[in-house]
């Protein structure tokens, strides 16, 4: 079973058991995370910067495609709503989306 580990929420490991295996619904199924245009791609708020297992994610999708040809993502961030996680990855929460009534490491 596949664990995502949020390293700035203080090294928080999810085990992936869930259906899904979108990293969006695996992050929200055990913390909050920023995401304001509900799963569509429209909106990079629930980005992911990726520490290791890009390997381990979907191929980018047209949409995190356009949004790194705008800079608004970089090569080693994703968009949770938009990729599938097939194995171990190790991500952190962008500064720009962090919530505040939460307390990161």
């Amino acid at each position: 079973m596949p664990k995502v580990t949020v390293l700035n929420l203080h090294s928080k490991t999810i085990d992936c058991h869930l259906k899904t295996k979108k990293l969006l619904d695996i992050l929200l199924s055990e913390t909050d995370w920023m995401h304001s245009c509900g799963g569509k791609g429209r909106c990079t708020t629930c980005s992911a910067v990726i520490i290791t297992g890009q390997e381990n994610l979907s191929t980018l999708t047209d949409v995190e495609l356009k949004y790194q040809k705008l800079g608004k993502i970089t090569v080693n961030m994703r968009l949770s709503c938009q990729c599938l996680v097939e194995g171990d990855v190790e991500i952190k929460t962008p500064k720009t989306y962090q919530l505040p009534h939460l307390k990161y490491s």
